[in-house]
Order: structure tokens, then C-alpha cells, then sequence
């Protein structure tokens, strides 16, 4: 029986309900140990990752027998429910409804790897909104402003 070989590269965006800061430093080198567990608990493999105060980014090599919506909804509650499990926050930790799936090639994934990593000097010049509304741009993707994120500026 032959085998299957194939390369997908999802880079998945996603925020914290209501666009709260929420992650704290404190734990979010954890918090993404926690998602990459998840990601490689799946037969895939993270190639990047930043959980900024409000919302992530992370870069996938998805593995075929998973589909793009059941992995993030598997990071979404797996995540959501350590943080609740290590009582970080004083509140109940959700993810907000909805995420970003955006694919690359293998020739692109070394600047993804680079712009996901350098999160924290590219918010310092762009807001959440101009990066998100910039990625449904560039990969023309139509939506309706009414059913995307909060955007709290």
C-alpha cells in the first residue's frame, strides 16, 4: 500500500473573548507549550507561536487526518480549559468565537516563522485590526466587519 506525503501550512489567528488582555507574561511561555502539545498530540507539528495579550498566532504543518476546524477547536478548548484548571486569572478564561486559517507554501513558511516571532515589535506599528483586516486583504477573502472580532482599540 502506497503511502500519503503531503505539506500543509495553516498559520491560525484567534483572540481572547472580548479582545480582554489576558495573557499575562507571566504565563505565557506555558500557555504556548500547552498549544504546541495539543498541535503535536494531533500528528502535527508547530513551527511557530505567540500568544500576545489578546489574541495568538500560531504556525501549523497540519497533518491530513485532522481538518483545519477541528484542530483549532481541540487548541481552543484544551487551552482554555488548562487555564481555567491553573486558575490564572481571577475570571473564567474563553477563547472568542471564530479564528483565522490562513495556508502558505514550504517556501513561505520561513517568513511566517519570522512575522509570528516578531509579534511583539509588529504591534508596537500595527493594531490587531489593521494585521487581521491586512490578512483577509491579502489572501481575498470577503467577510462582513459585523461578524468579525471585537476590536477594541
Amino acid at each position: 500500500m502506497a503511502n500519503s506525503y503531503t505539506q500543509i501550512y495553516i498559520q491560525y489567528v484567534f483572540t481572547v473573548k472580548g479582545r480582554e488582555n489576558l495573557i499575562k507574561e507571566i504565563f505565557r511561555d506555558e500557555l504556548e507549550k500547552v498549544i504546541c502539545g495539543i498541535v503535536t498530540n494531533h500528528q502535527s507539528k508547530t513551527y511557530a507561536i505567540y500568544c500576545n495579550p489578546d489574541h495568538t498566532h500560531v504556525l501549523v504543518g497540519l497533518n491530513p487526518a485532522i481538518s483545519v476546524s477541528k484542530l483549532i477547536e481541540q487548541i481552543k478548548s484544551g487551552s482554555s480549559k488548562w487555564m481555567n484548571e491553573k486558575k490564572f486569572l481571577p475570571q473564567k478564561f474563553h477563547w472568542q468565537g471564530g479564528y483565522g486559517a490562513f495556508s502558505y507554501s514550504k517556501s513561505q513558511t520561513e517568513r511566517v516563522v519570522q512575522y509570528i516571532l516578531d509579534q511583539p515589535l509588529h504591534h508596537k506599528k500595527h493594531s490587531f485590526r489593521e494585521e487581521y483586516l491586512g490578512f483577509l486583504k491579502k489572501f481575498e477573502i470577503d467577510y462582513e466587519l459585523k461578524y468579525l472580532f471585537d476590536w477594541i482599540e
